[in-house]
């Protein structure tokens, strides 16, 4: 049965038509899809934005993730924008990794005098960067092309979940060099601890990027993200070199260090083309050579282009809106589109994928050899369990329970859940953990393909034991909250020199989240947890402060701060305010109304 909702203020009707628990599925009539990949506009948002936001060239949660760079190389690395600016008029290559924590890989194609790094977007001239024009650049899902015009050549990107397609045509006959940057900083990948590239024989070339995130520096110290690749080319170089920024050695097939790459020299006629496929994985070059192979049998650029604008017109139309304005529509689609865009596969073709002390773990294979679910790297889910697990309840169950089990998994192998995870390290961006609840969420709905036992024992241990706990699980402050009720007002000072002060919001936000684990204790039959959560689950009212009826944080004494200002933000509560902290207590509004009362409720 489809599921329709009117929104009779926008004049839209919003039709789900996926099927939750799966039921009637079978008797469903295939009706015509709608053209909705046409509805989606990449370049919205692509102003100072995040790293793994802008890429184009990628299916729906796929590993392979291909994008142009305008300010990638050698950013900081942490979790500002960086990668592509739509305000930018200039490229330094194309990148293949881009998910939370996770970049690297990069590949430019020239002409002319030989140059080994990008430049600057002031002075473009300056390394091998390109100028282009935003009338000849075009952005849509699963594909991405621009003209490079201070090379004269016509770029274009696409990509199989762990496959990027490079088409490069040359316009104009001249010597062309292919630069392959690897030992470079990317996005968010922060510093390069080793990288190795080696040409392996005339066409094909291999190797891995090993780097050290920043966010793993203090959640997960001494663990590093690994990502191995295999590029297929079209064509034989004329010459091989290797370089570290702007030192080359011309004849060298390998390089090994940081900093450094290579370049392929090629003699080029006119419209002549030299296409890449380069096999991605997290766990081996074996696995990079399986997934290329595998991904790329009897499919070339223009029929992996076209499969994956299928692909994405198929999950669109999960989905089906009407009527509206053209930009509304044009606004939803793309905000629907990167919703399935971002949370990519972290396993490869076989069912291999990362775990957390650097080896490989096993998703077991169905009949044709296909994993039975998949395992993805993620950013933390804090504020999206209030949008992204209702899209992907109602529409896409099979990845939300994927999503599920992978981080069920990822407990099995460390003891705790992730809230942020990269390649099997812990790289929790906001440091507290909502896993729990969105497990919970997942079993409430009806959701419960997954390992539930494990589950459940995953989620109750996040939201009730504080023994263990550090930057990486999260909830580090959780002893606070489950001994004394509460979360104090006090800095928490990182190795980097970050300082975290957020007890008022965690005290929120954990209150929340034991209650959603509570409701799945309730319907387990659990009542000795169901009665402990729902208990925390009331903490929230030990920092309403009766006299200027806000939330207001409170110190280790008991006692609430001094020179309180509800308009201050990032004071005791995480990217807010009093003003808006104050409404999170979405499990009972009813208390909330009875503490603040109902006229100063209705006036707020």
């Amino acid at each position: 049965m489809a599921r329709q909702h009117n929104f009779k203020k926008l004049g839209i009707a919003v039709f789900i038509v996926s099927v939750l628990l799966g039921c009637t599925q079978g008797r469903q009539t295939q009706k015509p899809l709608y053209a909705l990949t046409q509805s989606v506009d990449p370049q919205i948002g692509s102003v100072h934005g995040r790293w793994f936001f802008y890429t184009p060239a990628a299916r729906p949660f796929g590993m392979a993730k291909l994008a142009p760079h305008t300010n990638a190389y050698n950013s900081q690395g942490g979790w500002g924008p960086t990668g592509y600016d739509d305000r930018h008029t200039s490229i330094e290559g194309f990148g293949h990794f881009h998910e939370f924590q996770i970049g690297g890989l990069v590949f430019m194609p020239t002409t002319g005098v030989l140059k080994t790094i990008p430049g600057t977007l002031v002075d473009p001239d300056s390394g091998y960067r390109s100028r282009f024009n935003k009338a000849n650049e075009m952005a849509e899902p699963g594909y991405y092309a621009v003209t490079l015009d201070d090379y004269k050549i016509r770029a274009e990107l696409t990509a199989t979940e762990r496959v990027g397609y490079h088409r490069y045509t040359f316009l104009e006959p001249d010597v062309a060099h292919m630069i392959i940057d690897i030992g470079h900083k990317q996005g968010e990948s922060s510093d390069v601890i080793m990288a190795k590239a080696k040409l392996v024989n005339e066409t094909v070339l291999e190797g891995y990027i090993e780097t050290n995130p920043e966010y793993a520096k203090f959640c997960d110290p001494g663990k590093t993200v690994k990502m191995f690749f295999v590029a297929k080319l079209s064509k034989k170089p004329l010459k091989t070199g290797s370089f570290i920024d702007e030192i080359r050695k011309e004849g060298e097939s390998e390089t090994l260090g940081t900093n450094n790459g290579l370049y392929l020299t090629f003699d080029m006629e006119q419209n002549e083309i030299l296409e890449i496929q380069t096999g991605l994985s997290y766990t081996s070059i074996a696995n990079a050579h399986l997934n290329l192979d595998t991904e790329t049998k009897g499919k070339n650029f223009d029929l992996v282009a076209k499969e994956s604008k299928e692909i994405w017109n198929t999950k669109l139309n999960k989905i089906v809106i009407e009527g509206g304005k053209k930009e509304d529509r044009i606004k939803f689609y793309t905000g629907l589109y990167h919703a399935l865009l971002g949370r990519g596969l972290s396993n490869d073709i076989n069912g291999d994928y990362p775990l957390s002390d650097q080896k490989i773990g096993h998703t077991e294979q169905n009949k044709k050899g296909i994993p039975k679910y998949n395992h993805y790297n993620t950013d933390g889910i804090w504020g999206g369990f209030w949008n992204l697990s209702q899209v992907w309840a109602l529409a896409y169950p099979d990845y939300f329970s994927d999503y599920i089990q992978s981080n069920i998994d990822f407990y099995k192998d460390t003891g705790w859940l992730h809230d942020g995870t990269a390649n099997g390290v812990f790289t929790n961006g906001v440091q507290t953990n909502f896993q729990g609840l969105l497990l919970a969420s997942a079993y409430n709905v009806g959701i419960r393909d997954f390992e539930v036992e494990k589950g459940y024992e995953a989620a109750l241990k996040n939201e009730l034991e504080y023994k263990g706990r550090n930057l990486g699980n999260g909830k580090y402050d959780l002893s606070y909250f489950v001994k004394d009720k509460y979360v104090p007002y006090k800095d928490t000072i990182i190795s980097n020199g970050w300082v975290f002060n957020f007890g008022a919001s965690h005290t929120l936000e954990y209150s929340f989240s034991s209650y959603a684990v509570g409701q799945m204790a309730k319907s387990r039959n659990d009542m000795s947890s169901y009665s402990k959560l729902m208990k925390q689950a009331n903490y929230y009212k030990n920092i309403f402060d009766s006299e200027t009826k806000f939330m207001r944080p409170k110190l280790e004494d008991g006692s609430f701060i001094q020179d309180f200002d509800p308009m201050k933000g990032w004071d005791g509560f995480q990217e807010g305010n009093a003003y808006q902290y104050t409404w999170y207590v979405p499990h009972d509004p009813a208390g909330l109304i009875g503490l603040m009362g109902k006229s100063l409720f209705n006036e707020r």
